[in-house]
């Protein structure tokens, strides 16, 4: 069975930055495979793009731009909010949570939930970089294709894969 839209795929992979001997940023190696919904757009469209047509048991090599990927870093998405938002109801900003590099979930006056990355902190207000933490970086990816199968109703309903590898109920 080849890989082609509403089939579940499970693959082993390792993701480094720019090429393959670039520096690691995740595998699956020790690990599950990855598992998902091929189509329905839970993955990079360039990484289904590359996979498209494979079958259980091949392998894979590939790299992807970072403006195909999470895009091109763009400082028009650090932002600077007052300093009190981020107290609690003591007046108190929790030790620890304006760090830089601390990661923050965040919420527009929406209710539209997001993260942020705290950038820098000064006197009254927190520079948050709600840039992907992988924009700007090229991506490379290396593996195998674990499994391909046909997703049941239940899954295409519902957008994600059950059971091994995927969400449980």
């Amino acid at each position: 069975m080849v890989i082609e839209k509403n089939k579940v795929v499970t693959v082993h992979y390792t993701l480094t930055e720019g090429t393959a001997a670039g520096p690691l940023v995740e595998t699956t190696e020790g690990r599950d495979p990855l598992a998902f919904i091929f189509g329905v757009g839970m993955m990079i469209p360039d990484f289904e793009s590359n996979i498209e047509g494979l079958k259980a048991g091949d392998s894979f090599a590939f790299g992807i731009q970072a403006a195909n990927a999470y895009g091109e870093y763009d400082e028009a998405m650090l932002v600077d909010l007052p300093k009190d938002i981020f107290k609690q109801e003591d007046g108190s900003i929790p030790e620890g949570l304006l760090e830089i590099g601390q990661v923050l979930p965040l919420a527009d006056n929406q209710g539209n939930h997001f993260q942020g990355m705290v950038a820098a902190v000064a006197d009254t207000t927190v520079k948050i970089d709600l840039n992907h933490p992988m924009a700007g970086v090229d991506l490379f990816f290396s593996g195998n294709i674990d499994g391909v199968r046909d997703a049941d109703q239940a899954e295409l309903e519902h957008g994600h894969v059950h059971g091994p590898g995927g969400h449980h109920h």
